[in-house]
């Protein structure tokens, strides 16, 4: 058994170790392998910028180095546009050669051969020609007698001196703009070498000077120059045309950086190449270095840390015990308490469902009694406001009888008066008859009249008309008078039932009356005895709910307690099975 438990600590203490050096080892590679990249990006732009800065500065050297023979070609091609005289152009081709610093041969010569009467050639190093040397047949002549450009003549081996030159010309033009000859001075290649050779971008780089087609004009293998080709020695991808395209270009291929730009005016190209460990070798030994270091550094801390993990071990184990034995005793007790307190809460829990029903009960009487109460006193209220509305209805009956008399007299006395109607009435008629009867006869007048009582006979005519009119509207009238005298005596009869009705009504009133005095009276007293009622059930009410209330904080607190006792006893199993675990 103990073989087992000594087996079981020595494989967590290995799965110990590998946790915790492995996610070390994880950060040193990912952070090795993210420092390499951005090394990688960082050395790439160094190097192409170095390589540039290499070319731009040894391009600035060359031309500086071509200025003065540039400058000093130009003015004697603007002071010999004036005369072509020979004594005047070789002082001028000495003077001209005296102001360019490095030794070199300077010289002019005419269109015309120097065999023919106006032709000459006249030279710096007051050189001797040979009977067969013929300047317009050298190269630097035929080139230049066709352009208004500088011309340069491919590198050769110069006869006295053995070194290797190049030759700059240029075509002389008199003010008229006809050809006059060739001025041309010769450069040495191996002042230009120096140059290159004295500028370095990295400890194993090169840098070449090359024409146009890629031949060499510069080398440490001087049989090269002139004589081999740079794209047939290197592993460069571009061909001639591609790569010497008169564009700067830096870039990297293969492990290898390359760069190239053209010589200011000249036809000719400096390009750059060597191996990019030249800058990332040290970069990439600090790297490797430093990743190695944290490895190193990843598997001490994993072996101190499990070191320190297995006496803490050690140390927890012993208090584990202590803690198992300590939390056996408290699981018992917590135990016991958390069911004396759950019994209490159940206990209380009871009493409390018991009082919230009391007080349900008596809120509900209390409600009922509210109620009863509301009703009565509505009811007394309506009780005498039914009195009130008897003795206003008895009021308005002996107001109605009145009027209803007043009325009865009204209509006997508006019977008298109809009956004096009547008889103007008849005056009218009879008046009406007369004045009939006067224009009949007023009308027999003007007929006898003849022409003269034409006039009157018309208004004789309109009397009898309207006497006729009075006559109907009299006639109408009597019609009517004698219906209001039919309908005056019904009203009369009506009016008079009526009296006695409202006699009735009276006493019926007054019988109401007095029944409802009495109702009002049993009113008040019930509504009285409600009110005292339903204030004793609200004080009943009110204790009761104080009652039920501090029983509910009672079961509140119990709970409480009983859920504390449940939590101290499922936290000292907690306790407990951890007390196991460190043991």
């Amino acid at each position: 058994m103990a073989d087992k438990s000594d087996e079981n600590v020595k494989k967590r203490l290995r799965v110990l170790f590998l946790s915790v050096l492995l996610p070390l080892l994880v950060v040193t590679v990912i952070s090795g392998a993210v420092l390499l990249f951005w090394s990688n990006r960082q050395i790439t732009r160094y190097v192409n910028s170095e390589s540039r800065n290499a070319l731009l500065e040894l391009d600035n050297r060359i031309s500086e180095y071509l200025a003065p023979a540039l400058i000093n070609m130009q003015n004697f091609v603007n002071f010999s546009r004036d005369t072509q005289d020979k004594e005047v152009l070789d002082a001028l081709v000495h003077v001209f050669a005296e102001n360019i610093p490095y030794k070199l041969s300077f010289y002019y010569s005419t269109a015309e051969s120097r065999f023919s009467r106006d032709g000459f050639y006249v030279d710096s190093s007051d050189w001797v020609l040979d009977d067969d040397w013929i300047p317009q047949q050298r190269p630097w002549f035929v080139s230049a007698k066709d352009t208004s450009e500088m011309c340069y003549e491919p590198p050769y081996v110069d006869d006295m001196t053995g070194e290797l030159c190049v030759s700059l010309s240029q075509r002389v033009d008199d003010r008229n703009g006809e050809f006059q000859g060739v001025v041309a001075l010769d450069l040495l290649m191996k002042d230009m070498a120096d140059m290159v050779n004295s500028v370095s971008v990295s400890p194993n780089g090169k840098i070449y000077m090359l024409l146009s087609d890629g031949t060499y004009l510069t080398n440490e293998d001087d049989a090269k120059v002139t004589a081999a080709n740079y794209f047939s020695d290197s592993a460069i991808s571009y061909s001639a045309g591609e790569y010497l395209d008169g564009e700067k270009k830096s870039f990297i291929e293969n492990g290898r950086y390359y760069a190239v730009t053209r010589i200011s005016v000249t036809p000719w190209f400096i390009v750059a190449e060597g191996p990019t460990t030249d800058f990332s070798g040290n970069a990439m030994r600090n790297i490797l270095l430093l990743v190695f270091a944290l490895c190193v550094f990843s598997l001490l801390c994993s072996l101190v840390n499990v070191r320190l993990m297995k006496g803490m071990r050690s140390g927890e184990k012993t208090l584990g015990k202590r803690i198992y034995a300590e939390t056996q005793n408290l699981v018992k007790s917590a135990k016991d308490t958390a069911a004396t307190a759950s019994e209490q809460n159940e206990s209380v829990k009871e009493i409390v469902a018991t009082m919230e029903d009391c007080t349900a009960l008596s809120e509900n009487i209390s409600t009922k009694i509210g109620d009863v109460s509301s009703l009565t006193v509505k009811t007394n209220g309506d009780i005498a406001s039914g009195v009130d509305l008897i003795a206003d209805n008895k009021q308005q009956l002996y107001q109605i009888a009145e009027a209803n008399k007043s009325t009865i007299d009204g209509i006997k006395e508006l019977g008298g008066k109809i009956s004096t109607i009547w008889d103007i009435v008849t005056l009218i008629n009879t008046v009406a008859d007369q004045a009939k009867i006067i224009a009949f006869n007023a009308e027999l007048e003007a007929s006898s009249a003849g022409e003269a009582g034409k006039n009157f006979h018309i208004v004789a005519s309109e009397i009898r008309r309207l006497a006729d009119g009075i006559i109907s509207g009299t006639k109408e009238i009597k019609d009517k008078i004698a219906e209001i005298e039919k309908s005056s005596d019904t009203l009369i009869l009506m009016s008079e039932n009526g009296t006695e009705k409202i006699a009735q009504g009276v006493d019926r009133a007054k019988m109401l009356e007095e029944r409802f005095a009495s109702m009002k009276n049993a009113s008040e007293i019930t509504a009285e005895s409600a009110e005292k009622m339903s204030a004793i059930v609200q004080q009943q009410t009110s204790a009761t709910e104080q009652i039920l209330l501090t029983l509910k904080k009672i079961a509140a607190r119990v709970e409480h307690f009983s859920e504390e006792a449940a939590h101290i006893f499922t936290a000292s199993e907690n306790l407990n099975t951890i007390a196991e675990g460190l043991s």
